[in-house]
């Protein structure tokens, strides 16, 4: 999937003012039915059916019965409206535990990293935005402030409480781009796993038994099968890996 767009490509202070509920501006006459709120979602329905690329001002203004300018006095244009699209799926995806109901940092970075990856599951065209720069809207700094109240007490620097949610988000979004793919080159060429690789069994047999691989001669049958949760066995040793350097700082 070929990164497309960027986040804060367009006009970065217009953004804010429209994520911040500062920015939707007044029309005359009777209240309109065509609001940013209406247009976020639509864009975000198209985009989670046909991928980002759909998602253009003509194709909107077909969807809503309005006229393509009408959209422009709502958002100002296409890069504004993909940062709001963004901040909208994450304002979707954020909860905020009660206190009394604070599981823990490791509890905490756990259902943050499977909420990421169902959010990838569920609006794969994330993954084809660069968001090196994010426009930080309510959704973001919302799960930012969730999840940093939720590993305050890791006993870390601020700076690496920061790195661990962008070491956490990393590893998230690499699997969620590989199960991403999986699908899409199944949909696009329509021949199924076991095909695929049942098509190249015959060759590898041969390759196997020459002894010029002996190490991977001798994996078992299912070692490359697809029953294993190589997402759940890679974040739990992540999770070790932290429970590590909190023990250090915290001389638990």
């Amino acid at each position: 999937m070929a990164t497309t767009e960027s986040s804060g490509s367009g006009n970065v202070s217009r953004s804010m003012e429209l994520l911040w509920g500062t920015g939707e501006r007044a029309t005359r006459g009777p209240k309109p039915g065509l609001t940013l709120d209406r247009i976020v979602t639509a864009a975000v329905e198209i985009a989670d059916a046909e991928g980002l690329a759909a998602v253009s001002m003509r194709r909107l203004s077909t969807e809503l019965g309005a006229g393509t300018m009408s959209l422009y006095r709502h958002v100002p244009g296409r890069a504004e409206l993909v940062d709001l699209m963004l901040d909208r799926v994450q304002v979707d995806n954020v909860g905020r535990p009660e206190p009394a109901d604070a599981p823990g940092w490791r509890k905490t970075v756990e259902t943050a990293a499977r909420e990421e990856l169902a959010l990838y599951q569920a609006h794969p065209w994330l993954l084809s935005v660069n968001q090196t720069r994010p426009v930080l809207g309510p959704g973001a700094v919302g799960g930012m402030e969730t999840l940093l109240g939720g590993i305050k007490d890791m006993g870390l620097t601020d700076q690496e409480l920061v790195s661990v949610l962008i070491m956490v988000s990393g590893y998230v979004s690499g699997v969620a781009r590989t199960q991403v793919h999986a699908v899409e080159v199944r949909q696009a060429t329509g021949i199924s796993d076991y095909e695929f690789w049942e098509a190249q069994e015959p060759y590898l047999s041969k390759v196997m038994t020459s002894g010029r691989y002996p190490v991977m001669a001798t994996l078992s049958a299912d070692a490359f099968g697809s029953d294993f949760d190589h997402f759940e066995f890679g974040l739990q040793r992540l999770l070790d890996g932290l429970e590590v350097l909190v023990a250090q700082r915290t001389g638990a």
